[in-house]
């Protein structure tokens, strides 16, 4: 409140309730907050520094160096010294205009095609048997992992003893059968059947496992209801098991596609890509380019991945597109 003596102002300190309106009694200034780093993010930059630098050193570099290699005329001696010339898109030019690329290039898709395929649909039918919950479920369920859990060398080495024209299981029971035995790994016409059969085989378990836990996820009650409402099971697995399989079939699928595409170790073990180009895919190819001969070729080797890459990704925004489509 303000009072008047003798001709001067004098301040009191003004009873709480009784200020007028619009006047605000005095306070201390606020104090400005310090701006400063907050621990909390101090420590989550800690936990991301090691997944930055292991992105950054296995994943960002390499991919740059493969781009630096295909631009690049690259040999033995700029390889270790540096120093190589630019050569923009030479490389690629190199390896589209090679007689082999069309027919690698077809036979990376029927590769990855029949083999996503069939491993998609015997994971599939394995997945909804084993569903059913029987005795031997369990057991047969973890027999089927054995593939996937084997090393893939020793996969490689075993189906390349059973397609042996020679001495191999598969021609012996050709045999007995009538059937006249086949040159499986050194025929033009079957090697790339050969490794299209030994991949499937590999993939099963994979496929298996993700659509199988898809279908723990389904609820019981839409079959008991389909069942009461007269469906058979091929209805039931129309309308009920495959639309609801469709976010896992998806991921399922593309993942099985990106790994198909590059499976590398697999055939060079069993037919190194041959006889000729009958089996080569674009992963081998590149092999051949970098390391198959004494004077590699690292820029058209180089080329060729980062083409896998493109044809990868592409798949990738596809699968993404889709998504968002579905949802």
């Amino acid at each position: 409140m303000v009072t008047t003596r003798a001709g001067s102002l004098e301040r009191q300190p003004a009873v709480p309730g009784t200020e007028p309106a619009g006047v605000r009694p005095d306070r201390p200034p606020a104090r400005r907050r310090r701006r400063g780093v907050n621990p909390s993010q101090l420590v989550a930059w800690a936990f991301v520094a090691p997944v930055v630098v292991y992105l950054g050193a296995f994943y960002a570099y390499p991919l740059y160096r493969n781009v630096d290699l295909s631009v690049r005329h690259y040999t033995v001696r700029s390889f270790v010294q540096g120093g190589a010339p630019y050569s923009g898109l030479d490389n690629f030019r190199q390896v589209v205009d090679d007689p082999a690329f069309a027919d690698t290039l077809r036979n990376t898709m029927v590769f990855t095609l029949v083999s996503i395929l069939f491993q998609y649909a015997l994971g599939l039918a394995l997945a909804v048997f084993f569903n059913r919950r029987f005795r031997l479920a369990p057991t047969l369920r973890a027999l089927f992992l054995i593939p996937w859990l084997l090393p893939l060398i020793v996969s490689a080495s075993t189906w390349s003893w059973m397609f042996n024209s020679e001495s191999g299981v598969v021609n012996y029971a050709l045999h007995f059968a009538g059937v006249d035995p086949v040159a499986w790994l050194a025929s033009p016409h079957w090697a790339l059947t050969s490794v299209i059969i030994a991949n499937i085989w590999i993939g099963i378990p994979f496929n298996l496992v993700i659509l199988y836990s898809g279908l723990q996820n389904i609820p019981a009650e839409l079959y008991e209801a389909a069942s009461l409402d007269g469906a058979s099971g091929w209805q039931q697995f129309r309308r009920i098991t495959f639309p609801l399989l469709r976010p896992v079939s998806a991921i399922t699928l593309l993942l099985g596609l990106v790994y198909t595409l590059k499976v590398f170790d697999l055939i060079w073990i069993m037919t190194k890509g041959g006889p000729g180009n009958s089996s080569s895919t674009l992963a081998t190819w590149s092999y051949r380019f970098g390391f198959g001969s004494l004077l590699p070729e690292f820029g058209p080797g180089a080329a060729v991945g980062n083409i896998l890459i493109l044809i990868a990704l592409f798949f990738g925004l596809f699968y993404i597109r889709v998504q968002r489509r579905l949802a």
